[in-house]
């Protein structure tokens, strides 16, 4: 919930006073962040510009991309579609909460193996969608995987890399289920 506070506009020279701006409390990657945001400020802006996480990246800006591509309860979302303050009491989890450089997670190591990226901004946006697809259990076969990867793009073309590393780790994910 947005709790707001004022601020007073400026009493002389016609200058606007500031927007207005109110306590929201994220829980991101495991940890509470609150932060002063103005009503309309994206996810992905919070994320970027108020919680200092930049791995998520800011491509399109219209949720054409992909590129910032989040998890919120363990689904994937555009973040720059969404609004931080609908996303008190969500668990949130951006690239930087998947892997560390020290245990990296089975989908950063699969993108390494399987080179599944050249200028690598995308990547971000491309695992966290690759592991809200596994926490759908949704995509089994590699038609699958790319219909359900398709709404996250790779100017570079990366493609073939990124349905590797991917069906490699539903792949794993399958054996161990089964």
């Amino acid at each position: 919930m947005l709790h707001q506070s004022t601020t007073s506009a400026a009493a002389d020279g016609g200058v606007a006073a500031p927007p207005p701006t109110g306590t929201v409390r994220l829980t991101i990657n495991g940890q509470q962040h609150t932060l002063q945001l103005a009503p309309w400020t994206t996810l992905l802006d919070a994320l970027r510009e108020y919680a200092h996480l930049t791995g998520t990246k800011k491509g399109c800006d219209h949720g054409q991309c992909g590129a910032c591509t989040v998890l919120v309860n363990g689904k994937r979302i555009n973040s720059c579609l969404s609004l931080a303050v609908m996303h008190e009491d969500h668990d949130i989890t951006t690239i930087e909460g998947l892997g560390s450089e020290e245990n990296l997670h089975p989908l950063q190591q699969a993108f390494i193996d399987h080179d599944a990226f050249q200028c690598g901004y995308c990547t971000p946006g491309q695992i966290c969608s690759a592991q809200g697809l596994l926490n759908e259990g949704r995509a089994h076969t590699e038609a699958e995987i790319k219909e359900h990867m398709s709404g996250n793009l790779c100017r570079c073309g990366a493609y073939a890399g990124i349905l590797n590393a991917v069906k490699e780790v539903v792949e794993k994910e399958l054996k161990m289920k089964n």
